[in-house]
């Protein structure tokens, strides 16, 4: 799933791609995918992009004061394309295709556009049409973003007792409460921070503050700086191979040595080092075994 390091380095290669480009037309091909009706989608049609921003992980298109905002889910991407088919793109179950954005650029012989795709059979990607991107609710209940100017330590101490008894994996990923971060960079921001992902958000104070702050503020910052200038098509590449402890379980930490474990829930999992994270301790598996604190 992309997350805010790579929702923000998409931003900034279709800002250098988009920005006082026009947009043609957006074909849709996944209606499930259009979340809105008012404005309709053909209002996009002939607007000029004046900016492309983020909100946590929304991907927000300005065209001319109306807002084409995307929410790519769990296997969403966006793929720049330096010329597409003069024919509208057609439904299709087998494709991957969910919207085509096109670009209408006078010097071009050709007309390039964006792929908004969706692989899988859990369809979760969100397409809004909007003339702010407040009225859409996923956004308006944002929390603050980890790496604005405004996410102090003193912001993060307070989010943390206000979320109580609450496990701190659990509290790091909810975008209502932090916007951006999700299940792989919790797993990631925790493992620099050597803390439980099951430890209580409460009980984080003092110096583990301090350290949980740092490792927020570096590592989302330092993923966005190392996907900075790369395109859409070398941006999951970049992000798995930095990876040090998500999606790794089975492989040697890259700190200690000692095997990265996994605990599986319904949906999803988290993956963790013992040595630099509990103690030793293993974390049991839901799945079988009794909640180990």
């Amino acid at each position: 799933m992309p997350e805010l390091p790579e929702v923000e380095a998409l931003v900034q290669d279709l800002r250098g791609r988009l920005v006082g480009r026009a947009i043609s037309r957006v074909d849709l091909t996944a209606f499930s995918a259009l979340k809105t009706f008012d404005p309709p989608l053909h209002a996009l049609h002939g607007t000029l992009v004046d900016d492309v921003t983020r909100h946590g992980k929304f991907l927000d298109i300005d065209a001319s004061g109306v807002h084409l905002v995307i929410h790519l889910a769990r296997a969403g991407w966006i793929r720049w394309r330096d010329e597409v088919p003069a024919l509208p793109a057609r439904p299709n179950s087998k494709n991957p295709l969910a919207a085509r954005v096109v670009i209408d650029d006078p010097d071009l012989d050709v007309q390039p556009g964006l792929d908004i795709t969706e692989a899988g059979t859990r369809k979760g990607l969100a397409i809004y049409v909007v003339r702010d991107p407040q009225e859409v609710e996923g956004v308006a209940r944002l929390g603050p973003d980890p790496l604005s100017d405004d996410f102090t330590i003193e912001v993060l101490a307070d989010i943390l007792q206000r979320e109580g008894r609450k496990q701190v994996k659990g509290v790091m990923r909810m975008q209502s409460i932090i916007a951006g971060i999700g299940n792989a960079y919790s797993d990631e921001i925790l493992h620099a921070a050597r803390m439980s992902p099951y430890k209580p958000a409460s009980s984080i104070e003092g110096d583990e503050l301090q350290t949980l702050y740092d490792a927020v503020r570096g590592t989302l910052g330092d993923a966005v700086r190392r996907s900075s200038g790369l395109a859409a098509s070398e941006l999951k590449g970049e992000k798995k191979t930095n990876l040090a402890v998500h999606g790794k379980a089975g492989e040697k930490c890259p700190v200690c040595g000692d095997v990265v474990r996994e605990v599986s829930f319904a949906d999803s999992s988290l993956q963790y080092c013992a040595t630099c994270q509990t103690g030793g301790k293993p974390l049991a598996d839901r799945r079988t075994s009794k909640f180990l604190k």
